[in-house]
């Protein structure tokens, strides 16, 4: 058997191309997607899946390939071509139909992956049938079919979802606004015409300052990981440049949305999260707001005080996505700069989230600054995220609950260890493929912060 954890993660299969896998593997997983998700019409399934790729330039001969095998397994593909990862749950909800997006999101150059979705956008993760597509490739002992193949077609479906995400969060009556948009050359430079341009529908009253635009997988200019403070450095220096109202970037695939005020500062995903929140909740008062359990203590806190019920969760897109389908929340929040939305099929979108921070600032009277709108939800001090590596992390997380067990202080195991103080919290979590300890902490104070984060590290390191 083949071994294929190095490639296979906990929601996506990614790795680098063709020293990982190519398109005799890509042509495998079709047939076992085919099999775990039981969608040939002879099944009971819908005897269709859909089927988007990014802007890598590996991405058509493994979608080829996919198609291949989906179609020899006896199930047709609808094939949108190019597409944000959110356009392809947008695909995956309208028509109702399972999904596969090629896409490596934020990696370098040279991996690819797919994200898998059954119908309606849900997640495929290990618990929800990776695992099993996973054995059933390791074992390279795949079912044959030996009925009518299937076939593929293609649709082009960025104008629905350009009308679609307009309709959610409408722009057209805000007041102007001087945007400058980082789409890294990934996605972005696709979508963002469509829905916040003029290249399908009418303009919006947006000045939009272009950055790297132009679709080219080895992104030349730099990462699309605006996670990574340094990748969000050109787009600060612009947006003084040009005096512009809001900066907005990208990732590679689209999915993920940060954003920088008018000073150039960056705006913490939680400060996000707790803005939408408010704008979700204005809308269906008394409402669920999913957040993670490292998102800042603010989000819940301004989630309440907006009359909504919030409901920690585990990190992960699959945890949030879970609790958002078992609770009928309205919204959810990560700290990694993703969004999920009821309305869009619990999946998330890095335009809407971007879109929702337009409407924030484009709905204020002319003069009032992005800064003072979120001042409002900056209440503590983030860490932001610390990675140790460690030899065991279970002893490691051990040591530290016994030193902090006999404080006033609430301790829990939801996802690694989390200890909360009055004012104060920190949470360590071990990293699901490396032999590392991940510290998020938060205080009241940056002196209170930075003693609470090397009283934890020193505990890590001892």
């Amino acid at each position: 058997m083949r071994d294929l954890s190095a490639l296979i993660k906990a929601y996506d299969v990614r790795g680098i191309v063709p020293d990982q896998w190519g398109p005799p593997l890509a042509r495998d997983a079709g047939v076992a997607f085919v099999e775990v998700l039981g969608i040939r019409s002879q099944d009971g399934g819908e005897g269709q899946i859909v089927v988007g790729h990014d802007m890598r330039p590996t991405g058509p001969d493994l979608v080829s390939a996919f198609i291949d095998g989906v179609t020899s397994a006896g199930v047709n593909v609808i094939n949108i071509g190019l597409c944000s990862t959110d356009g392809l749950y947008f695909a995956s909800g309208r028509l109702n139909l399972p999904g596969a997006m090629f896409t490596a999101s934020h990696n370098p150059a040279e991996y690819n992956g797919i994200k898998l979705c059954r119908a309606g956008a849900a997640p495929v993760g290990q618990d929800t049938g990776l695992s099993t597509i996973r054995e059933l490739l390791e074992s390279e002992e795949l079912p044959s079919f030996d009925g009518t193949p299937g076939t593929a077609t293609f649709q082009d479906m960025l104008v629905d979802y350009s009308e679609y995400l307009r309709q959610l969060v409408p722009l057209n009556d805000i007041r102007p606004l001087k945007v400058v948009i980082d789409t890294g050359n990934g996605m972005g430079g696709f979508t963002v015409p469509a829905v916040l341009g003029d290249q399908i529908l009418p303009a919006l009253p947006l000045e939009i300052d272009a950055m790297y635009f132009e679709l080219d997988g080895s992104f030349p200019n730099h990462e699309a990981n605006p996670i990574d403070p340094e990748n969000l450095r050109d787009l600060q220096k612009r947006v003084l440049e040009v005096g512009a109202d809001i900066g907005l970037a990208f990732d590679g695939d689209a999915d993920r949305c940060f954003v920088v005020d008018e000073q150039g500062a960056i705006v913490d995903p939680s400060t996000l999260t707790a803005l939408i929140a408010t704008r979700e909740l204005a809308k269906e008062p008394g409402s669920i707001v999913i957040h993670n359990l490292i998102t800042s203590r603010s989000v819940p806190e301004i989630i309440v005080e907006s009359g909504g019920t919030p409901v920690r969760t585990r990190v992960g897109h699959s945890f949030i996505k879970a609790t958002m389908a078992e609770t009928g929340a309205i919204f959810g929040g990560e700290h990694s700069g993703h969004f999920y939305f009821r309305d869009f099929w619990k999946a998330d979108s890095g335009m809407l989230a971007a879109m929702h921070a337009l409407a924030a600032l484009g709905e204020t009277p002319a003069g009032t600054n992005l800064s003072d709108i979120l001042s409002p939800f900056i209440r503590y001090v983030p860490s932001g995220e610390i990675n140790t590596t460690v030899a065991d992390a279970v002893v490691v997380m051990e040591r530290i609950k016994l030193a902090y067990q006999d404080s006033d202080v609430d301790i829990d195991m939801l996802d690694g260890l989390t200890v909360a103080g009055s004012n104060w919290w920190f949470n360590v979590r071990p990293s699901n493929t490396e032999p590392l300890l991940r510290l998020n902490a938060e205080a009241a104070t940056v002196a209170e912060m930075e003693s609470l984060r090397d009283a934890v590290l020193s505990l890590m390191n001892a």
